[in-house]
């Protein structure tokens, strides 16, 4: 279990106990806007991120070397989702743990992401194969 699940609602009750012990019931009301501004900061957070998100494919990506070298372990996915500004393709079944995601830019890149309870674990980038001239490798020309 993530210890944010405990410290933010327990952290909210001690600042409104001590706001109260320190100010009164003014304290109270003091704090508890404060908790509520905190609140709204990360909806209007998260609706933002979510409205570009919705004007763009679902699994692309610019450049899907950039967000590689953008990733790191433990960003949440509301992060990584700001970073591409498209929701992910999911890849594993639906709520099963570890969640799947895979981005994919123009050139055939792309990057398969894994979460878990919400937190980047580990990703990897997969580039098609080239000819010695730089264009891309056709596998069904071969045949």
């Amino acid at each position: 279990m993530q210890f944010q699940n405990i410290l933010i609602p327990v952290g909210s009750v001690v600042l409104v106990v001590a706001a109260y012990r320190a100010y009164g019931w003014a304290g109270v009301a003091v704090a508890c806007g404060a908790l509520v501004m905190w609140l709204l900061l990360h909806f209007t957070r998260m609706m933002q991120v979510l409205k570009r998100a919705a004007n763009r494919p679902v699994g692309f990506v610019d450049s899907a070397v950039m967000l590689n070298a953008k990733l790191r372990p433990g960003v949440t996915l509301l992060h990584v989702v700001a970073l591409t500004r498209s929701l992910g393709e999911l890849r594993s079944p639906k709520a099963r743990q570890p969640e799947l995601y895979r981005w994919t830019d123009g050139s055939g890149s792309w990057v398969e992401c894994e979460f878990h309870a919400g937190k980047l674990k580990r990703w990897t980038l997969e580039r098609p194969a080239t000819t010695l001239d730089g264009v891309p490798a056709d596998p069904s020309a071969a045949s």
